[in-house]
């Protein structure tokens, strides 16, 4: 698979239960005690290649320990209109934190990255930086701060092309 890829927003994918196909990803790689996460990374503006590398940077100093990362794939924006694509990954890493801890760290790294706006009610916007958590083991949360899996991840080929990618790598 090459480092970048174009993709088309038609793509339609046959999905197999999130929890299964994390979880044997995952198989052998964890530590007692630890958890297995897959995040989705997003960058607009600026230098985004650069943007994504800072953002999985900062996530191994205050996460944890990244265990696979996906090729960057550039993409044109999905719910909104502008005229800057996008470049996205998918990482897997290794915590020891909860989701919701994982969730203010990762909103902690995005205002560090200097997002200042936060898309809410459908309503999106370009963005230095985006990070969102797919999967957490093979939990299911539904709080109005988050909700596991993603509830809008199977609609989005930004997200599933290097999500499927480190799923199904060795």
């Amino acid at each position: 698979m090459s480092k970048e890829q174009k993709v088309n927003e038609n793509t339609n994918f046959l999905l197999a239960p999130w929890g299964e196909d994390a979880r044997r990803a995952g198989e052998g790689l964890l530590r007692r005690g630890s958890h297995l996460v897959y995040f989705s990374l997003g960058s607009n503006l600026g230098n985004k290649r650069e943007n994504l590398n800072k953002a999985i940077k900062l996530m191994e100093e205050q996460i944890g320990v990244l265990l696979r990362q996906s090729a960057f794939l550039e993409t044109e924006p999905w719910g909104f209109q502008s005229d800057n694509s996008f470049v996205n990954a998918a990482i897997c890493m290794e915590t020891e934190l909860d989701p919701f801890e994982v969730l203010a760290k990762t909103q902690e790294i995005e205002r560090e990255l200097g997002r200042t706006v936060k898309s809410s009610n459908g309503e999106y916007h370009d963005r230095i930086i985006d990070i969102d958590i797919l999967l957490y083991d093979d939990l299911h949360i539904n709080t109005p701060q988050l909700t596991i899996p993603h509830p809008l991840m199977e609609q989005r080929d930004f997200v599933m092309i290097p999500l499927r990618e480190i799923l199904h790598s060795e």
